[in-house]
Formats: structure tokens, sequence, C-alpha cells
């Protein structure tokens, strides 16, 4: 039996032992899309006929430099996150040891869209699209009320700890050289902004890691990279220039300007944004976003995750260490 075969039947046993014998499961299915973690998209159908739409996700990732947070505090995270008022799904249940599926969680399906491509040009997006960098900030704003007190569970995470060394690290890891990376990370150093009051920060919430609809943004997806550290780093990486998808003079996901996702963070926070300090993390994310494409080459080549899109992050990191060195000489936004 296949690993995908045996984890359908385990799929299969840990909905039956929450929500009853007599439950089952239809249009089970992996997803083609996010390649960090394993996705499952199924329906759960209770005894009574009541259906619930479901997404599972199963860490897959367990080799060096790993950037992505264990299941069970993403899932306390989302909890948080979503009694401040942040849209998320709904979560479900985490997987226990009993289920045999490893680390993971089940939450709530949310329809909409995903793909940049779509969001940013698909007519049924038009209208709603130049409101998406001010919910953005909204939502950040909302995100960020979190206090440090809370988030002891998160406080050892290195990115947490200090986001430029977790970035060193990581780079080191992989046993490769990279100079333009090098200088990025010299850079970042040289150049911290002030000390500011901590927060939950998301840590990847960029065009690609939202839901959305006709009506706007419905569910922030993706925690596994969330931590506590500088506001603005949410919103750096929101318009780091990988996230643009080509759109160059839309920082914001390739849909809007600063001003608007700042105005939107205003509106909530009632605090004026420090752009040189937000564009240091835009910087930031051009590093970050490297390592992470390192990772999953690495991955690749050393760990048998064999995959064609994995493969291609190794190139893409070329991409990232250009960027990078025209946004450091002032010729890149």
């Amino acid at each position: 039996m296949s690993v995908v075969s045996e984890d359908r039947a385990r799929i299969e046993s840990a909905i039956r032992r929450r929500y009853g014998e007599a439950a089952r499961v239809e249009d089970l299915r992996l997803a083609t899309l996010g390649q960090s973690n394993r996705t499952w998209l199924l329906d759960i159908v209770e005894s009574g006929g009541a259906r619930r739409e479901a997404v599972l996700r199963q860490e897959t990732y367990q080799g060096p430099g790993n950037p992505f947070l264990p299941s069970h505090k993403q899932y306390r995270a989302i909890c948080i996150a979503r009694e401040l008022g942040v849209p998320t799904p709904e979560p479900f249940f985490l997987f226990e040891e009993a289920d045999g599926l490893g680390q993971g969680f089940a939450m709530a399906r949310v329809e909409g869209e995903t793909l940049p491509k779509k969001i940013l040009e698909d007519p049924a997006f038009a209208s709603v699209r130049p409101r998406l960098a001010y919910q953005c900030g909204e939502i950040f704003a909302s995100l960020h009320r979190c206090s440090e007190e809370a988030l002891a569970f998160l406080a050892d995470s290195p990115d947490s700890v200090d986001p430029i060394r977790a970035q060193r690290d990581r780079i080191d890891a992989y046993r490769e050289a990279h100079p333009a990376l090098e200088l990025g990370l010299r850079w970042l150093e040289l150049n911290r902004p002030r000390e500011v009051t901590r927060t939950l920060v998301h840590g990847d919430m960029r065009n690609g890691n939202f839901i959305v609809g006709e009506d706007g943004i419905r569910a922030v997806l993706d925690w596994e990279c969330c931590h506590i550290g500088d506001p603005l780093e949410d919103l750096g990486w929101l318009c780091t220039r990988s996230w643009r998808f080509g759109r160059y003079d839309r920082p914001v996901g390739g849909f809007g300007k600063r001003a608007d996702l700042y105005a939107g963070y205003r509106s909530v926070a009632g605090r004026e944004i420090d752009e040189r300090e937000a564009r240091y993390w835009e910087i930031f994310g051009l590093v970050r976003w490297a390592a992470i494409n390192l990772m999953q080459a690495f991955g690749h080549v050393e760990l048998g995750r064999s995959s064609v899109v994995f493969a291609a992050c190794g190139r893409n990191c070329a991409e990232m260490e250009y960027d990078l060195l025209r946004t450091l000489d002032g010729s890149f936004d």
C-alpha cells in the first residue's frame, strides 16, 4: 500500500474517532497547490447528515534549517488570531499520535481564490482589487494587537529570538556559497531598525496565502512561519518584490499601493508607519525568501523530496539575489 493510500485509511479512522463511527469521508483528494505541507481536501459527513468541508495539513519537511513551526503551535496561533478578529479558517482538531498521520491539523475549507494570477487578472475581482491593500493593513493591525506576554509558546522560535541570525543559520545549513545573500545579511545587520514593542507576526501573509472572494479577503492561510517580532516585518513581507508577480508599480502584492496598506493599518492601530523601517523589512524579505527557496532545493537534492517545483526553487534563488542587489543599489523600488 502506498503512503497516500495508507494516509487515506488513517484519515477516515481519525474522522470516525472524532465524529463517531457513523461519520464518513467523501471526496477525499490531495490538493495540487501548496508545497510546504501535504494538503488534503475532503468532506466530513456526520451521522445526522451534517457536512463539513475540511482541509487537513500534514507536515512534510523535517530537514536542516526548517523554518516552519510545529503544527500544534500553528494551530494555537490560528486560534489566537481568530479571537483577535483576523479572518481564518475555523480550526477543527489537531492530529494525535493515535491517528498515525504525523503532525498536522484539520480546519474548515473556505471558498474563494488563492492563485495570484487570478486575483490580479480575473474580471471577477476587478471591483475588490483596489480595496485589498487597505484590507491587508486592517488585518495586520488586528493581528498585531496581540501582546508578547500571550506568546510564550513562540519565544524559542529562531525567528522570535533574532530573525537575521535565523536566516544566516538556515543559509549556512545548506552548505552553499551565496555572496549576494552574505551581502544582504551584512546590510541587514548594519541597518537594524530601532527596538519596538513586539507582537504576533504572521510571517507569510502575501498574495497567494489568503483566500479572496468578490467581497474581499475571506481567510488568511499558512501560519507555519508565525513568530514574535516587529510588526513592520509583516507589512514589508507583503511588499517584497517577489510577491508583486511582475506588477512592480503596485508594490502591495501586485494589486495596491503602500499608502493604502499603511492607511488601512493606521485606521485600526492608530499609528503611523515609518516608511524607512518598513522598507528595511522588504529587503529582509528578499533574503528570507531566498533562504526558503534554498531549503526546498536542498530537500529535493539531499532529502528525497523529489519535485520539479522544489528543483525550480534552486534556480529561483538567483532571481532573489539579483533583486536584492538591484534593490540595495537603488535601481529597484
